[in-house]
């Protein structure tokens, strides 16, 4: 998993609230457990003017104009503001794994449903949480200021917007630290790599019959 430190990131912003993980990534699209390629389908029926269908050249679909990530201030954008209840909806984990795809590293919102929030961390995304006066004034300088940036330092816990102001946000320390050095549950469990090692030569010896 990429760690994630600090952040100078272009900032999209999808001013909806209630965003569901269908939304995020539409079911059809479920059907490979890979992490990668969900990007192009990332808000499929809202980035596409037809249905698409797992597979497809997404390359080569009718893109809706209107919506947020088609337009070509926000392209490349790596921060995505958005409103309360962010990923609320069935559990998928294709949800982050489409996002972090698309190129976003971070989500800045109010709230997130709670499997979303935690599936974020797991999948190398910051999900941060801010009050909803903060919120509101980042979508209103979003929206007059073309090529909006934020600056995210996670050690520091803070969100840094261009003219100065620095916003501080809470995070679980034990999820701190897993994305600051990059750790997956797998990376978790390979700290102790040369331990599960000794384990498992140590239980050849005390009970071979396991090994027969």
């Amino acid at each position: 998993m990429k760690a994630f430190t600090t952040l100078d990131g272009l900032v999209a912003p999808l001013d909806r609230a209630n965003v569901d993980t269908d939304a995020i990534i539409p079911k059809q699209y479920l059907k490979s457990i890979k992490r990668s390629g969900f990007g192009p389908t990332l808000f499929d029926e809202w980035r596409y003017l037809d249905v698409g269908e797992p597979g497809q050249d997404h390359s080569k679909r009718p893109q809706n104009p209107d919506f947020v990530l088609n337009q070509p201030r926000f392209q490349g954008a790596s921060v995505l503001l958005v409103r309360e209840n962010f990923g609320c909806g069935s559990s998928r984990e294709h949800a982050p794994w489409a996002i972090e795809d698309f190129g976003f590293r971070a989500i800045i919102g109010t709230t997130f449903a709670d499997i979303f929030y935690s599936n974020c961390f797991k999948n190398g995304l910051l999900p941060i949480r801010l009050p909803e006066k903060e919120v509101e004034q980042l979508f209103l300088q979003c929206a007059g200021t073309p090529g909006y940036r934020l600056t995210i330092d996670l050690d520091q816990q803070v969100v840094r917007r261009p003219d100065g102001h620095a916003i501080k946000f809470d995070v679980d320390p034990f999820r701190k630290y897993c994305l600051l050095n990059g750790f997956d549950d797998i990376g978790l469990t390979l700290r102790h790599a040369d331990k599960i090692r000794e384990f498992e030569a140590r239980r050849r010896i005390e009970q071979p019959w396991l090994f027969a």
